[in-house]
């Protein structure tokens, strides 16, 4: 982005005042990027003036994009500022990752609010690529641009009061910085007990019930809307009860859906679709993110920073310009931020794998799983669209010569991990709901680890689309018959460098593509990624096997 002269300009218009939770006409007077007056007058404008709007909650690498590349595709919906958890980038290579986040973020005009990765790895029942141990916390929470504690995704090591978690909560106390959570289904005391360690935030709820649990208790409830997990109906109605305890955030956005629309889509739902009060969802997006990080992101006031957004009505929320300490980054759906080059950085270092290394022999299964004549019956992934959550069910799967294979026509398909970090047997399940109907899909992006994921119908398929990783060392991948498509995200197998609008695309064609092969998901490679997540109840797999999320325990597939 070319330097502009931060010169004196005016904005005038309908102003929204979020502090006083007022509107009124008047004009907006900027000086070298603060707003040095406010004047209530007549004016002819008729849009409206409101502050930059906030993501609470979002890990930029499931954008795919470096935040250099993610800020130019936000700011034209109008965001100015996130918070940020990088403990995606974290997992692979540890605070070096997180300050690669920081540091590229710095060389754009946006705001990113980093935060220390609090669960690296997430849980010891996987492969990860680095650990962030309490140290790490300590020096990462002496940094300025370090802002809170991210989520604390270890509920059962707060609950249990476990020392190296408790040091971590205690690190970010003493550095005067708030705690994120994260506590999917957590409900009365024990909720009490998570949220008394400190913790003050969660964006994992699913239900109504399960947010006013924990809302009594004193915690903030963000409301996350994003590729994959979608919570947003289900808790919508909470902010006209509670609107000082909600926020906004998308958690994770792919980067065709962050092309289409940000926080900008929510308040549209919130005003046109669920009739909440405007000034209460502009609020969720703006003030209430804002006081509670302590976010140097303005407010429409006298000696703010000019963060602003220009819009044509407080129904619609369609963008007409972005300003970012008094500059113009966004007008009309076209960015004026320019990408910049940037170095790779990854950690990867597996070799191919063949057919024979993902075939499972029904002989490894307990004999008390053989059916009547009916196949093998063993625990299988059941995936819900629109959720993280998962179920576990028991399903009879098919055997050709003592060979277990997937099944399209029940829709129960073979799921492989791969350890990306060292060479290792690959881990298999079966998942339901995938809806692949030939070929496979996979991905490096597989939360929270990073491993290889994959799904497919024929073993030579999986297979392939995985050694298509491999050998770029990080991307996302489908092969069928004699299709072979490859996105590389060569940063920390993340991450695309490149322009931001062409990896959207590429993307966008892969997730139709995944959708010809038969798959009814909203966003296949984002459900996928999200089948590793091992802190999510309830059936996950991880690089080592099977995991039960309510047990916390390694499972057998039988």
């Amino acid at each position: 982005m070319e330097k502009e002269k931060l010169e004196t300009f005016n904005l005038s218009g309908q102003i929204v005042d979020v502090v006083s939770q007022t509107i009124f006409p008047g004009t907006l007077v900027i000086e070298n990027g603060k707003i040095i007056e406010v004047r209530k007058e007549n004016v002819s404008e008729k849009h409206f003036l409101l502050p930059g709007l906030v993501d609470a909650h979002v890990h930029i690498e499931s954008s795919m994009l470096i935040p250099s590349e993610f800020a130019r595709l936000a700011v034209v919906h109008g965001t100015v500022a996130t918070i940020s958890d990088p403990h995606e980038i974290g997992n692979v290579l540890g605070i070096d990752g997180v300050k690669y986040m920081i540091e590229n973020g710095k060389k754009v005009p946006f705001k990113f609010y980093f935060g220390a990765p609090s669960c690296v790895p997430a849980t010891a029942f996987e492969t990860a690529g680095a650990k962030i141990g309490v140290d790490d916390i300590e020096e990462l929470m002496e940094m300025d641009e370090i802002h809170y504690l991210a989520e604390m995704m270890n509920f059962p090591g707060v609950l249990y009061e476990e020392e190296e978690v408790m040091q971590k909560i205690a690190l970010a106390h003493k550095y005067g910085k708030v705690v994120d959570g994260h506590a999917p289904g957590l409900r009365g005391e024990q909720a009490k007990k998570y949220i008394d360690a400190g913790i003050t935030t969660d964006h994992e709820c699913f239900t109504k019930e399960e947010a006013l649990d924990k809302i009594k208790y004193g915690m903030k409830i963000i409301i996350r809307e994003g590729s994959a997990a979608k919570n947003f109906d289900a808790l919508i109605p909470l902010l006209n009860e509670y609107p000082d305890q909600i926020m906004f955030c998308s958690d994770d956005k792919h980067p065709n859906d962050l092309v289409a629309g940000h926080i900008n889509l929510l308040l549209a739902r919130a005003v046109k679709q669920n009739g909440i009060e405007a000034m209460k969802a502009i609020r969720a997006a703006t003030y209430n993110p804002i006081k509670h990080y302590s976010m140097q992101v303005g407010l429409l006031q006298k000696n703010d920073p000019a963060d602003c957004i220009i819009v044509n009505n407080l129904q619609d929320f369609n963008i007409v310009a972005t300003y970012i300490d008094g500059r113009k980054v966004a007008e009309k759906g076209k960015s004026n931020i320019e990408s910049v080059e940037e170095k790779i950085v990854n950690h990867f270092k597996c070799d191919k794998i063949t057919p024979q290394s993902i075939s499972i022999d029904k002989s490894r299964l307990s004999p008390l799983s053989f059916g009547e004549g009916l196949g093998e019956r063993c625990n299988v992934i059941e995936v819900m669209d629109g959720q993280l959550i998962t179920n576990k069910i028991q399903c009879e799967l098919k055997s050709v010569n003592g060979k277990l294979y997937s099944d399209t026509e029940n829709d129960i398909l073979k799921l492989v991990v791969v350890n990306r970090y060292k060479n290792a047997k690959p881990s298999v399940a079966f998942v339901k709901n995938m809806g692949l109907k030939s070929g496979a899909i996979a991905s490096t992006v597989a939360h929270d680890s990073h491993n290889i994921i994959a799904v497919g119908v024929s073993d030579e398929d999986i297979v392939a689309a995985i050694n298509l990783l491999i050998e770029s060392k990080g991307g996302v991948s489908l092969v069928d018959k004699n299709c072979k498509e490859l996105l590389s995200l060569p940063v920390a197998g993340l991450m695309s460098h490149l322009n931001g609008y062409a990896i959207a695309e590429q993307y966008e064609k892969l997730d139709q593509q995944a959708k010809q092969l038969g798959s009814q998901l909203r966003s296949p490679y984002m459900t996928l990624s999200f089948l590793a997540l091992l802190v999510i109840p309830e059936l996950k797999l991880s690089d080592k096997g099977l995991f039960d999320g309510k047990e916390f325990k390694f499972i057998s597939l039988s």
